[in-house]
């Protein structure tokens, strides 16, 4: 398992089915939409600090974001 793709495709996934656009989400996290941008693109690392941020402004429990596609409840 690739981490940093799955949790950039759920970021993305999840994100999109908001109807919310980078720039939105990254003001409603408090991060910059090129940082949101670069997660969803596999370029970027982060710490458990911002996937926290990230899954609160997403409304989800965290462990979803961690979810390979078929295996998602």
């Amino acid at each position: 398992m690739d981490i940093i793709k799955v949790f950039g495709d759920n970021l993305k996934k999840y994100r999109t089915a908001m109807g919310i656009s980078q720039e939105a989400f990254a003001e409603k996290c408090g991060m910059h939409r090129t940082y949101i941008s670069a997660i969803e693109c596999y370029r970027r690392s982060i710490s458990l600090e911002n996937i926290q941020r990230i899954a609160d402004a997403l409304e989800i429990d965290t462990y979803k974001l961690f979810l390979e596609g078929k295996n998602e409840q």
